[in-house]
Order: C-alpha cells, then sequence, then structure tokens
C-alpha cells in the first residue's frame, strides 16, 4: 500500500461532495492537499479546514468550461514548486437531461467534453511527464456507469471518452510506478447526482481512493465504487489489486 503521508494530491472539485470527502480522507492519512473548486475563496475555506488536521495545502482555481483558465490553474501550481504525486480528476458536470433527447443540443457536447474530458486530460498531459521523470505517480479519473440513456447523451458521452483515452493511456504506463484508473463513483446524492439517487456520498469511500494506494504498477482498470463498499482502505486494496488490467 503507498504511503501518502508528505506527497501532494490534486483534487479537483474538492469543496463539496465527493471531492470534498475524499480530499478529507487523504488528508487524515497525511496527504498534502492542493484543492480545487471554481472558486478561489471556496478553496481556500476548504484548505484552511483541511490544515487542522496537520497537512499544508494550497487553493486554487479554474472554471473548466475555460481551456485557458485551466491552463492558468496549472501554471499556478507550478510557481509554488510544489510536486504532484496523485491527481484525483473528481470534478464533473451533468449539464442537461434531456425529455426529448432528439432534440439534445450541440451546446450539451461541447460544455460536458470540456469539462469531463478536455480538463481533465489537460491535467494529466501536464504532470505526467514530471511523475515519469521521478518514477512515481497515482491518477484517477472519475467516470460514470450511466448507460442507454439518450437523455444524458452529452454527459454519458464525455465520459465514455475519458474512459477510452484513460484506458489507452494506461497501456503506456502498465508496469511503472506510474498509473492511471478510472473510478465509479455510482449514483450519489450529491449536486450532480441529485436529491432522488440511491447511494450516499459517503457510500463512494475508499472506492474513489483506493486509485492513489495500490501498489502493483496496473493501470487501466475501472475501481466501481460499490465493490468496496463497507470495506476497510487494506481489504479495498487487497481487492482492487486482484482485479485485472484490460492489456
Amino acid at each position: 500500500m503507498v504511503d501518502v503521508k508528505g506527497k501532494w494530491a490534486l483534487v479537483t472539485g474538492a469543496t463539496r461532495g465527493i471531492g470534498k470527502l475524499a480530499a478529507q480522507f487523504l488528508a487524515e492519512r497525511g496527504c498534502n492537499i492542493i484543492v480545487h473548486s471554481r472558486s478561489l475563496s471556496a478553496s481556500e475555506q476548504e484548505a484552511r479546514k483541511l490544515r487542522t488536521l496537520g497537512v499544508n495545502t494550497l487553493a486554487v482555481s479554474a472554471e473548466f468550461t475555460c481551456v485557458s483558465d485551466v491552463n492558468k490553474m496549472l501554471d499556478s501550481i507550478d510557481s509554488t514548486g510544489v510536486d504532484v504525486d496523485i491527481i484525483l480528476n473528481n470534478a464533473g458536470m451533468q449539464v442537461a437531461y434531456r425529455s426529448e433527447y432528439t432534440k439534445t443540443p450541440a451546446e450539451d457536447y461541447e460544455k460536458s467534453f470540456l469539462i469531463n474530458t478536455i480538463a481533465p486530460m489537460m491535467i494529466c498531459y501536464h504532470f505526467l511527464p514530471k511523475m515519469q521523470k521521478k518514477g512515481f505517480g497515482r491518477i484517477v479519473n472519475t467516470t460514470s456507469g450511466i448507460r442507454l440513456e439518450p437523455e444524458q447523451a452529452g454527459y454519458s458521452a464525455s465520459k465514455a471518452a475519458l474512459d477510452k483515452v484513460t484506458i489507452d493511456l494506461g497501456s503506456k504506463l502498465n508496469g511503472s510506478d506510474v498509473t492511471i484508473n478510472l473510478t465509479d463513483p455510482d449514483w450519489c446524492r450529491t449536486d450532480l447526482g441529485g436529491p432522488y439517487a440511491t447511494n450516499s456520498p459517503e457510500s463512494s469511500l475508499p472506492g474513489v481512493v483506493v486509485g492513489a494506494f495500490i501498489d502493483d504498477k496496473r493501470s487501466g482498470r475501472i475501481f466501481s465504487a460499490g465493490l468496496f463498499y463497507d470495506m476497510t482502505l487494506e481489504e479495498a486494496i487487497l481487492k482492487a489489486e486482484s482485479m485485472e488490467s484490460p492489456y
């Protein structure tokens, strides 16, 4: 199991919902946190709370619909001199539910892909070479299990694209100590999932973070949170490491 104490993790969407819980989970185990949200003041507020757990924190912000905003965030992290060891690409958005799905506008796809595919992959591509150079890194991209719902076409297509590029990229990393995997939190009662979702946000742990702790040098897997429900972290890691990669 990877010891995250003293390492730095960038958690996107870290001021609420599953991202907030994941950041707290890491911080409780001594991991320093870079807190991202769309609002710098919200990031700073959450960063102050995490510091009470005895870790170092940084606060950043970026609107993921804006590529230049993402680049500014990455530059600001670089300017601190912090080495990012772990990335939890948690931030995402379901832009609309279209009952009349044949009238789905192009904008649904454009916004969904910017937030759910392009921004997380820009983050991966930015930090991946640095991880490879130092010989360590853990990247966990958040996907979705939504299937057969054309009402959510923009969202589901953008997550399917993230799956594809993550698994393909993982084929280049498999066998190294830089890993990239996916996690599916399942349908949780968050701002994205809505109030009628079947699961509490807390049920996503430890599944959504297990990819940060695995130590088997394998990439390309999807860690569905429901598979790890009610497990200890140690139990979850054993289960995750028993899962086959697609290569």
